[in-house]
């Protein structure tokens, strides 16, 4: 494993332990008031690259059970920004994709923690760190991981200090 792998996946991780406790909220991605799993993938972009790579369109809930035949959209939002590993075990910081049936497209990210743990956003739970089960690994569909900055631009520093992104105004 190559340093800067090594350490974009150590940065990767330990962006993601910075979100631990995050209320599950369906299209969201703010530290400490809600994401789900897209958005817990999307705060630790930003955490190592600064501004999204795309716009994400809003999506359902239930969206992987009514995509077009042969559409995976997640899948395809990967290819472009992440690196595939095949065959590979996850390592620290890699992201994985799950789908929950056979005949639909990956519809659940996470961040590896190692080989047997992972980091991610569930409904009606806070992102936890969890086992990588016998029953998450038949459901893995894909291992990616984040690519390496352009020559000469550093990774983004983890910090465990709120950003001015995080503050919450309130609307009346």
């Amino acid at each position: 494993m190559s340093a800067m792998r090594r350490d974009i996946g150590v940065a990767a991780l330990g962006e993601a332990r910075l979100w631990l406790g995050t209320p599950y909220r369906h299209q969201a991605s703010l530290r400490g008031v809600g994401c789900d799993c897209l958005g817990l993938l999307r705060g630790v972009w930003r955490g190592l690259y600064g501004a999204e790579p795309e716009q994400v369109p809003p999506y359902a809930a239930t969206w992987a059970e009514s995509a077009a035949p042969g559409a995976a959209p997640l899948t395809a939002a990967a290819a472009r920004h992440l690196v595939p590993v095949a065959g590979a075990t996850p390592g620290p910081g890699d992201v994985l994709l799950f789908a929950f049936r056979r005949h639909l497209p990956a519809r659940h990210c996470a961040i590896a923690t190692g080989d047997d743990a992972m980091i991610h956003a569930h409904d009606y739970a806070a992102v936890a760190e969890v086992a990588l089960t016998a029953w998450w690994r038949r459901h893995l569909t894909g291992v990616y991981r984040f690519p390496e900055p352009p020559y000469g631009e550093p990774l983004a520093t983890v910090s465990s200090t709120p950003s001015a992104s995080m503050t919450l105004r309130t609307v009346s």
